[in-house]
């Protein structure tokens, strides 16, 4: 019995997992919430789980789970890939574009949805200076 669980965990983490793109639709607003992940099973069952129970990072999303219900929202595949097992292929710097492109693609800001739109750097530089020029 415990070489056989010793068996299962062993090919559970030699198991090749998919990463991807996915986003939760309200269903009522259509509003949308787009991430990635390294293993998509994993990361959408934490944000399921973190939504259930009230403590989701996204407090405008948390919000419309708690009037709405889970009912009202769908987790939805957008992209995928497949590990290689390529030593050097750098996944994480693929997803990041990845999750890019559908945030381009998809725009899920403001009303169209629960992502908060990333400054660029030089944005980011100019709230910088901005800042510094009001402390003097």
């Amino acid at each position: 019995m415990n070489q056989n669980i010793k068996r299962l965990k062993q090919a559970y983490k030699t198991t090749k997992k998919p990463m991807g793109v996915f986003l939760i639709r309200n269903t009522v607003s259509d509003k949308i919430f787009l991430a990635s992940g390294m293993d998509l099973r994993g990361i959408i069952n934490r944000h399921k789980f973190q939504l259930s129970v009230g403590s989701h990072q996204n407090r405008s999303l948390q919000r419309d789970w708690n009037e709405l219900g889970s009912t009202r929202f769908e987790f939805e595949i957008l992209d995928q890939m497949e590990p290689t097992g390529e030593a050097s292929f750098d996944y994480r710097r693929e997803l990041t574009f990845m999750e890019q492109m559908w945030l381009e693609k998809l725009k899920p800001f403001g009303e169209r949805g629960y992502n908060e739109k990333q400054l660029s750097r030089g944005e980011r530089l100019n709230m910088i200076a901005a800042n510094q020029r009001g402390r003097f």
